[in-house]
This record gives C-alpha cells, sequence and structure tokens, in this order.
C-alpha cells in the first residue's frame, strides 16, 4: 500500500466529517416529471390521495424532493410547497413541509420558532444546539442568516441568560477543533483535571472552564476525556453534572455529554421517551426523524433496538396512527 494511499484512507475519517447512516437514500430510477404528475394527481383527487405523497416524500432525498418541486411548478403552474399546504393537514402536512426543507433550513426554522414569541422553548433550543456537529453549526448560522436576516448569535444572546446562555453562545461561536489523528494523552489528562478542579473538587463550580472545555476540544478528545476523568472524580461526568449544576445548564451539559459519548442513543432516548410520555411528544417525534433521516437514523434504529428490545418502527407502530404513522415508517424505512 502507497503512503498516499493510507494518508487518503487516514484523511477520510480524520476529516471533521461525520460518518452518515441515513435512511432515507436517492431512489435508484428517480424521474422528477413521472413524480411531479403523481404528486399533482394525489393533490387533485376527491379526498387526496396521501399515500402516493406519502411514498414519494419519503423515498426521495431533499435535493431529489427539490427537483420534483421544479417540475411540479413547470407543469401545475404553482408552487408544490403551497399545494401541499393547501391538500394536508396536521402531523402529516408538518412532516412534509418539513422534508421540503434542507436538513440545516429545518433546523434553523425550528431554532428561529423556539425562540420567536413568548418565552422560549429551551428543549428545543438546547437539543439543536447541544447535538450538532460543528460543520452543522457553520451552516445553521449561515443559514438562519439567509432566512432570517437575523444573526443567530444576537437571537440566542437575546432570548436566553446566564451561564445557559454563556454555554450556548460558546456553541455557536463553533471554535471546536477539528479531530486529530493524533491522540494527545497530557492534553487529555489536563482537560480531565481540570474539569475535576472546576466542579466536584471545589465548593460551587468554575462553569467557564467547564464551557472552555467543552465547546472548543474535538468529540474524540472529549471521550477520552471523560474516560481519564473517572480517575479523578468519584463520579463520571453525567453524575458530576446532575450534582454541580441545575435547570437549563444542567440540561444542556448532560445533552452535550450524551452526544459526545453516543449521539445516536441519546436521539434514541429522546425519541423513547417522547413516543412514551402521555399524548406523544409529536414534535420531538417529527424533529428527529426529520431532521435524521438523511444523517444517522440508519443508526438510531439499531440503538434503539439495542437499547429497548423492540425496534423504533414497532414503537412508532405502537404510538401513532393514520397518515403520520405512515411517514413516519416511510422515513425510517424497513426494519434491519
Amino acid at each position: 500500500m502507497m503512503i498516499s494511499e493510507f494518508l487518503g484512507q487516514l484523511s477520510i475519517n480524520v476529516g471533521g466529517q461525520e460518518a452518515r447512516f441515513p435512511t432515507v437514500l436517492p431512489a435508484t430510477d428517480f424521474d422528477p416529471d413521472r413524480d411531479a404528475a403523481r404528486i399533482e394527481t394525489a393533490i387533485k383527487t376527491k379526498g387526496v390521495d396521501e399515500q402516493t405523497i406519502i411514498d414519494v416524500l419519503t423515498k426521495r432525498t431533499y435535493s431529489q424532493r427539490r427537483e420534483v418541486a421544479f417540475s411540479y411548478e413547470r407543469r401545475a403552474k404553482k408552487d408544490m410547497i403551497t399545494a401541499l399546504k393547501g391538500a394536508l393537514s396536521g402531523s402529516l402536512e408538518t412532516v412534509a413541509l418539513g422534508l421540503m426543507k434542507s436538513a440545516t433550513q429545518f433546523d434553523a426554522s425550528e431554532i428561529r420558532g423556539s425562540i420567536k414569541g413568548l418565552g422560549t422553548d429551551e428543549e428545543t433550543l438546547i437539543e439543536i444546539l447541544c447535538s450538532r456537529s460543528n460543520d452543522e453549526l457553520v451552516e445553521i448560522k449561515k443559514v438562519y442568516k439567509e432566512m432570517f436576516k437575523k444573526e443567530l448569535e444576537k437571537d440566542v444572546a437575546g432570548d436566553t441568560s446566564g451561564n445557559f446562555a454563556k454555554l450556548l453562545l460558546a456553541l455557536v461561536q463553533t471554535k471546536r477543533a477539528d479531530p486529530s489523528a493524533m491522540v494527545d494523552y497530557e492534553k487529555i489528562d489536563q482537560d480531565a483535571r481540570a474539569l475535576y478542579d472546576a466542579g466536584v473538587k471545589i465548593k460551587g463550580t468554575d462553569v467557564a472552564t467547564w464551557i472552555s472545555i467543552m465547546s472548543e476540544r474535538s468529540a474524540p478528545h472529549l471521550q477520552k476525556v471523560f474516560q481519564r476523568y473517572k480517575s479523578y472524580s468519584p463520579y463520571d461526568m453525567q453524575e458530576s453534572i446532575m450534582k454541580e449544576v441545575k435547570g437549563d445548564l444542567q440540561r444542556s451539559f448532560l445533552v452535550l455529554v450524551q452526544c459526545f459519548e453516543n449521539k445516536q442513543l441519546f436521539f434514541a432516548k429522546r425519541l423513547n421517551e417522547a413516543m412514551k410520555s402521555k399524548g406523544a411528544k409529536e414534535k420531538i417525534v417529527t424533529r428527529i426523524i426529520v431532521s435524521r433521516c438523511e444523517v444517522d437514523l440508519k443508526k438510531i434504529c439499531s440503538e434503539y433496538k439495542a437499547n429497548f428490545g423492540q425496534s423504533l418502527q414497532q414503537t412508532i407502530a405502537e404510538h401513532t396512527k393514520g397518515d403520520y404513522q405512515k411517514v413516519l415508517l416511510g422515513l425510517c424505512g424497513a426494519e434491519e
């Protein structure tokens, strides 16, 4: 094996990009005109043929859906998103409109929705800002500005306060280091020690130190830091967070740590809680499945099954119904 080939292979794993495990893959015999015609007919049908709309939207990637929308506009002389809004309602409409946005546009509009209006939906804000990779956050900031003519940092700062605001702003500033091919054991030890010295070791908590380490180090580095942390602290990182801080700040740190340790397991647990809670928290289920179907939903499905003993598809089948159930199952794909 030539050294350049070897380096080429290394760079695939080392670049800031996270591996992808999508459930929605490009359709192979894709014909946007044919799809557009099917959607047009489905919308015109008396009582609307939702099944056809679900089949087309859940079995095409976002870029393919965009092509279908262009073909639709040429055929029907009107905008497909407006037509879908008029034809659909309820949860199916929400999912369909979500699928007509790119993952980044979807995240940006979910963040905007959580900030706009009376009171902040901290849960949504925390889930998105604390679980997205640095690359995703860089894109989200750009798209947020294009969509809403506002700076994400300013909106977050205007809507949160205290250390919670400081943590979210540190994440939005996207200073996180890229993963490195070299493992720096000394730095791992220093960071683990610093996290311990700033929290469990002292009375009170030096939150600024926690924020800088957790917002500036790469994910693989932090995984090793949390392992090492256990040799200094009687509690693991998550237990330490529970003891040291409260409220939204606690929730944010916990989401961060869970995502560094196993992001797909974090989403699997979120889905399980949302499905099992009274009045299944549709908003959370919709958000995770729509935003992750072209990112890592396949791996979320396997973590789900490994942890909860039944597949995500089975849980969806038990806890949802009608077109909403069909569209979610369409996005999850067949059970492995």
